[in-house]
């Protein structure tokens, strides 16, 4: 499918000199006496290269259609990390590069969607939230109230946020994904 320049956001796939890339930014421009273009940071799927290209505001690029699978989230290895198909019970083994920082919101037994390109998975999506236990935190200050300070907390996938004084080592909290945020006590 054909799409303009303009409608490339973060996380699109792209095929760009027949190859399977993902735009992790992407940035419009408009000077005033020249024509506007997009500039578009992407990461080729297939080796993790990273590359920039101009785009001018007119041309038209390739978006991938993708098939989403849900599939639960097993366990990680040497190999890489399981997940299995909900319906089929087929088992997909995805690398590093694939999952990349996504990783620290996932546990097993987590449902999540797995996108893939001709057969091949090629990335996952998040949901918006997900709950996560807390670990290591600092004792929350007396007298504190819960807008006026925040301080870290270490959750049990390793991830770290910044949560409010009174959240206490062995609380479940609500996590936002897409800006890695505490949201609230689940």
């Amino acid at each position: 499918m054909m799409i303009s320049a303009t409608q490339i956001r973060s996380g699109t796939l792209l095929i760009y000199n027949r190859e399977l890339h993902r735009a992790h930014e992407v940035i419009h421009k408009t000077p005033g006496n020249l024509r506007g273009f997009v500039q578009v940071k992407m990461r080729n799927l297939r080796n993790g290269a990273m590359i920039e290209h101009r785009f001018g505001s007119t041309d038209r690029v390739e978006k991938a259609s993708l098939d989403e699978r849900e599939m639960e989230y097993l366990y990680s290895d040497a190999a890489g990390h399981h997940f299995m198909d909900s319906e089929s019970y087929d088992q997909v083994t995805l690398s590093d590069e694939v999952i990349g920082e996504q990783m620290a919101y996932l546990l097993p037994n987590t449902s999540i969607r797995v996108d893939l390109f001709d057969g091949n998975p090629v990335g996952i999506e998040l949901p918006n939230t997900v709950t996560l236990k807390v670990v290591e935190t600092q004792p929350g200050m007396k007298g504190a109230t819960a807008s006026a300070s925040y301080k870290p907390a270490r959750l049990e996938t390793g991830l770290s946020v910044m949560v409010p004084q009174f959240i206490e080592v062995g609380t479940r909290i609500k996590v936002d994904t897409r800006d890695n945020t505490y949201l609230e006590r689940a």
